[in-house]
């Protein structure tokens, strides 16, 4: 429902549900406000790419025409953020803001998990003290091959304190624990093109009716159908965030020797390393290495860590998908 034109140079305060770009909708007490954001505020020392993220509390003034100008942006509690493809280093882009949960959505198969991708946002929501689970969808799928190696992502994230739900929206299997893990929180989903992020969103509200598509049966890839970032109510209480599908996600605002506490399974060898500041890569006497010499961190999990490290080196030059 929008605004009586009446309201011109009213000042209302409420969160931004839906960006396109160009329009950004508020959610305010008196109903949803096709708003603009002011032109000084999309200048900062960062210059990210969406001053103006989904989750936002704004303060904005109503125009003659019933449309808002967003002239203040509140304090954000966190945000998921990453470097903006094909951008400057300093340039990101910000997901969503002010969220207690980041569901990283993969699929079993057509399209298989992204383990790359998994531990890069893993990183994310870690540096901003965001919980964060991971959904395998698509488990109808999962048979012999597949299914052991989703078995084997389900007990290392989850002996890392992740939430792992295992669900099929074709067939309902897990759709109602996922439901209940939603409830009362206000979540984000992200992931690849193709792993049904919008089908389970459905499965979980069917009410919503979003648009969904298929994977290209060549490249095994997901195909965008989400255009824009939009946060939706869950009935009765909560509300998820649909966002459209992650090719890459680069590393933004962070120094190599930070990466490591981002890695639960690194933080018991942190302290006893030969340097404060190792890397975890080269120096000698470095415990975080002797663990995973030890078999104490997997070997994926280690090799990972190091293709994010030398992104960041890199200036994520090359971004890490």
């Amino acid at each position: 429902m929008g605004i009586s034109p009446a309201a011109a140079d009213i000042t209302l305060e409420g969160v931004v549900v839906k960006s396109t770009g160009h329009w950004v909708h508020v959610r305010t007490d008196d109903g949803i406000v096709r708003s603009r954001v002011r032109g000084r505020m999309r200048l900062g020392e960062r210059k990210p790419t969406n001053p103006v993220a989904v989750g936002d509390t704004v303060s904005l003034r109503m125009g003659k025409d019933g449309t808002g100008l967003i002239t203040r942006m509140h304090k954000r509690v966190n945000y998921l953020g990453r470097r903006a493809a094909g951008r400057r280093v300093d340039q990101g882009q910000i997901l969503v803001s002010n969220i207690d949960v980041v569901w990283i959505i993969q699929s079993a198969a057509l399209p298989a998990p992204n383990k790359g991708l998994i531990d890069r946002i893993l990183v994310a929501t870690e540096a901003q003290d965001i919980q964060a689970g991971i959904v395998f969808n698509k488990m109808d799928l999962a048979h012999g091959a597949v299914l052991e190696n989703i078995q084997v992502l389900q007990q290392r994230y989850g002996s890392l304190g992740y939430m792992v739900n295992l669900t099929s929206a074709t067939t309902g299997d897990g759709v109602e624990a996922l439901r209940t893990a939603l409830t009362g929180s206000i979540s984000l989903f992200t992931g690849p093109s193709g792993v049904g992020k919008s089908t389970l969103l459905n499965a979980v509200e069917p009410a919503l009716q979003l648009r969904t598509g298929r994977v290209s049966l060549k490249t095994h890839k997901g195909r965008h159908t989400t255009a824009h970032a939009e946060l939706f109510l869950l009935q009765g209480s909560g509300g998820v965030v649909d966002t459209p599908g992650l090719r890459e996600f680069g590393i933004l605002d962070m120094e190599p020797w930070e990466l490591s506490h981002h890695f639960p399974e690194f933080r018991d060898y942190l302290t006893h390393c030969r340097f404060p500041a190792c890397t975890h890569d080269h120096e000698p006497d470095c415990k975080v290495k002797d663990a995973y010499f030890g078999d104490l961190i997997s070997e994926e999990r280690y090799f990972s860590y190091l293709n994010i490290l030398h992104s960041i080196h890199a200036g994520e030059a090359d971004v890490g998908r």
